[in-house]
């Protein structure tokens, strides 16, 4: 059985004008997509977090990675 849901009016109004500009056939479809949307920008924060994280793990290594390269350099013996 389905969860019934209390909609104030106005976001009633917003999901008709939604669900006609996006061409879907009910109003749970527009929510759906909504949820869609909201679900995949929480993940991407979230796997953004876990970039930052490694970055930072892993930045005093690299730095000294790239200062072992540096003499190596073939851009400072450019002619």
């Amino acid at each position: 059985m389905g969860k019934p849901m209390m909609l104030q009016e106005d976001d009633a109004e917003r999901i008709e004008s939604l669900k006609e500009r996006l061409g879907a056939r009910t109003k749970i479809d527009v929510v759906r997509s909504a949820l869609d949307l909201l679900e995949r920008d929480a993940e991407r924060a979230e796997r953004v977090t876990r970039w930052r994280k490694a970055a930072k793990a892993v930045a005093k290594e690299s730095r000294a990675v790239l200062r072992e390269f540096r003499p190596n350099s073939r851009l400072r013996r450019v002619d």
